[in-house]
C-alpha cells in the first residue's frame, strides 16, 4: 500500500498492531470500524469538518440505489485504462464511489476530512485503506500513488502532485454547466451554469490534460429519492425554505445528471 506519513513531523508511519506510529512517537490508533485519523486538530477549520452525518447518510442512500451509476461505470472505464497498481481516492466521502475501484487497483487508499463518511465507508469496504485526513496536508509519502482521483472534491494541486508518481495520472469528476438544472430552477428560479473547466488553468500548471468528455443521464425521481439528492447537495442550504418546501412537496421528478470527466497526466 502507499506509505503512510504522520501528519504532524511528516515522517514515515509504521504500524504496529492497531496503532501507527512514526520515529517522533506520534501515535494514530485503527478505530473499531478500521479507519485512522490522520486529521490533527490544527488542521481543522471547525470541530466537525466536512459533510454532517445526515449529509453522509442522504448521500449513501441516494448513491446506493444506483442513480448515479453511469458516471460510476465512467470512472471505473477510465480508471481500467490507466491500470494503476497504487489509488487514491481524494474526498471520497462514504465510500461508494471508491468501493468499485477495488476491481482495477491492489492497493487503495479513501481519504475524507469527514470522519461520519469515513466511517461508513469502512465498515462497507474494509478491504480499502481508509483515512481521516486533510487533502491540504495529504498523509501520504512522496511518489507513492498512480492515480489520485477526485470526485466533487477540492483539487490541491501541489499535494496530488506530490503524492503521484513521475507519469501518473489525475482524474476529476465535475458537474456540467446544466447539471441538475430542474432542480437548481426550483430552488433559485434564475440558474447560473456550473464552470468545470474553470480548475483547469491551475491544473494545467502540474499536469497535462489527456482527456475531457461529459456524461449525461436522465434522474426519474420519487419524493423520497428528490429529499435525499436535495439533503446531499451542497447549494440547497442556500435557497429559501419555502422554496426547499415546495419542491420536496413534489411526488416525483423528472431532471438530468451531468458530469465533466477530466484525465490528467503528471510528466515524468
Amino acid at each position: 500500500m502507499p506509505a503512510l506519513i504522520c501528519p504532524l513531523c511528516r515522517l514515515p508511519l509504521v504500524r504496529d498492531s492497531n496503532t501507527w506510529r512514526c520515529d517522533n512517537r506520534h501515535s494514530f490508533d485503527v478505530a473499531r470500524e478500521g479507519y485512522v485519523n490522520l486529521l490533527p486538530v490544527q488542521q481543522k477549520k471547525s470541530r466537525d469538518p466536512g459533510d454532517n452525518p445526515e449529509m453522509v447518510q442522504a448521500r449513501r442512500d441516494f448513491l446506493q440505489a444506483g442513480h448515479y451509476g453511469p458516471l460510476r461505470d465512467t470512472v471505473i472505464e477510465r480508471l481500467q485504462a490507466l491500470a494503476p497498481a497504487a489509488l487514491l481516492d481524494l474526498g471520497c466521502g462514504e465510500g461508494w464511489y471508491t468501493g468499485a475501484m477495488a476491481a482495477v487497483a491492489a492497493d487503495i487508499v479513501g481519504l475524507d476530512i469527514a470522519k461520519p463518511a469515513v466511517r461508513l465507508a469502512a465498515k462497507k469496504h474494509p478491504g480499502i485503506t481508509w483515512l481521516v485526513g486533510s487533502g491540504a496536508s495529504l498523509p501520504l509519502a512522496d511518489a507513492s500513488v498512480d492515480v489520485v482521483c477526485s470526485l466533487f472534491s477540492p483539487l490541491p494541486v501541489a499535494e496530488m502532485q506530490r503524492v503521484l508518481k513521475p507519469g501518473g495520472s489525475v482524474l476529476v469528476a465535475r458537474p456540467a454547466t446544466d447539471h441538475l438544472w430542474k432542480v437548481r430552477e426550483g430552488l433559485f428560479g434564475e440558474v447560473q451554469a456550473h464552470q468545470p473547466e474553470k480548475f483547469l488553468p491551475e491544473l494545467q500548471t502540474a499536469f497535462e490534460l489527456l482527456e475531457q468528455a461529459e456524461v449525461r443521464f436522465p434522474l426519474h425521481l420519487t419524493q423520497a429519492t428528490l429529499k435525499q439528492l436535495l439533503a446531499m447537495t451542497p447549494y440547497v442550504w442556500k435557497a429559501r425554505p419555502e422554496r426547499r418546501a415546495a419542491l420536496e412537496a413534489n411526488e416525483s421528478f423528472e431532471t438530468e445528471a451531468a458530469f465533466s470527466v477530466m484525465v490528467l497526466r503528471k510528466p515524468g
